[in-house]
């Protein structure tokens, strides 16, 4: 495995000793990873941020995380190094918590790039929450905010505030389809999305992996607020943790030492992950069904929200984001998979 992963318990640092500033990473906005087209890697799909390529007789898939940023369903820009600080934080916490339950990865050859095993995939998204907020249609506080108290088969009770913690975990998963829908439970089972025993055991893993994250998020001076565990059964019938686990773009995270002042004045908690820019966007005058309130998305928020990516990266783990020395990650990347090469059946 090209990373090697070590528990660090150094954060008493502040953010300003470790943050590599948005003026440090200008430089790398034109460099950006927006895509890739290998033609000697399999069957290539596009997903939201990912580059699968499906290796189906190797029975393994080459995901290669690009800098791409979205938001509201819609591809807006790129981050720059996104792709970078996601796949090498995804890897760290699989190692992190590969104790809990199995992960699908194979090995890590490139800082961009995961190699895994091909899973069943259950097509719900579990969702695991700590805290009534979020800001899209699925999230808690906005159906909350529109009066729902039974959410996903949860019952809210009432008097709650935005970014207010539950009284304990509660999972809101949604559907895996072309828009995200809420769904309980019972409907999983119902639409056979799973059988009820692997939904327990789903139930389970997800609150156990999602506690240690939290234990962990905490000793670093950050707060684990809610995210998305996407799994499968692999071919001994085992469930699987996939796809990534605890990044800023599957999760949310708020800096511990801020939250209770700021919630007490009624604020946004200072945070470190996707929903920075979720907010910025909605803050522009952002409607989804009318494009002219579409903002442009500027140098200073690209880098300022790549920032936050790094950022995180490092208060999380404690070791040092290396700044690429080479602009060509394309090149970079094609060396490094070269082992993986395989062509594409005709």
């Amino acid at each position: 495995m090209l990373f090697s992963y070590h528990h660090h318990l150094l954060f008493n640092v502040l953010p300003s000793q470790l943050m590599i500033t948005p003026e440090q990473l200008k430089p790398f906005l034109p460099t950006a990873l927006e895509k890739t087209n290998f033609a000697d890697l399999g069957e290539r799909y596009q997903g939201k941020v990912r580059d699968v390529y499906k290796q189906a007789e190797n029975k393994r898939t080459i995901l290669i995380a690009t800098d791409r940023q979205s938001a509201f369903d819609i591809n807006w820009t790129t981050i720059p190094l996104k792709g970078q600080v996601l796949n090498q934080l995804a890897a760290w916490w699989f190692n992190e918590i590969s104790d809990v339950m199995p992960n699908h990865i194979i090995s890590v050859p490139d800082q961009n790039v995961t190699v895994v095993k091909d899973l069943q995939i259950i097509q719900v998204e579990i969702v695991v929450r700590a805290y009534l907020t979020g800001s899209t249609k699925t999230s808690a506080w906005v159906n909350y905010n529109n009066g729902v108290r039974d959410f996903c088969g949860n019952k809210l009770p009432e008097g709650m505030v935005k970014n207010q913690p539950f009284a304990d975990l509660i999972i809101t998963p949604t559907t895996k389809s072309e828009d995200d829908e809420s769904i309980d439970p019972k409907g999983i089972i119902e639409q056979g999305l799973a059988t009820k025993n692997q939904w327990d055991e789903i139930t389970e893993k997800a609150f156990a992996v999602f506690r240690k994250g939290q234990k962990i998020a905490d000793e670093h001076g950050l707060i684990l607020v809610d995210t998305k565990y996407e799994m499968g059964v692999d071919e001994d019938g085992t469930i699987t943790l996939a796809d990534e686990v605890h990044t800023p773009d599957s999760s949310r995270y708020w800096v511990k030492e801020t939250y209770e002042e700021r919630f007490n004045k009624g604020e946004e908690p200072e945070s470190l992950d996707k929903e920075f820019f979720r907010l910025w966007v909605r803050a522009q005058g952002f409607e989804y069904e009318d494009k002219s309130t579409w903002p442009e998305i500027t140098d200073d928020v690209r880098a300022m929200l790549a920032s936050k990516y790094i950022d995180l990266y490092e208060r999380m783990t404690g070791i040092t984001f290396t700044l690429p020395e080479d602009p060509d990650v394309i090149g970079r990347m094609e060396k490094n998979l070269k082992p993986f090469m395989v062509g594409v059946a005709a």
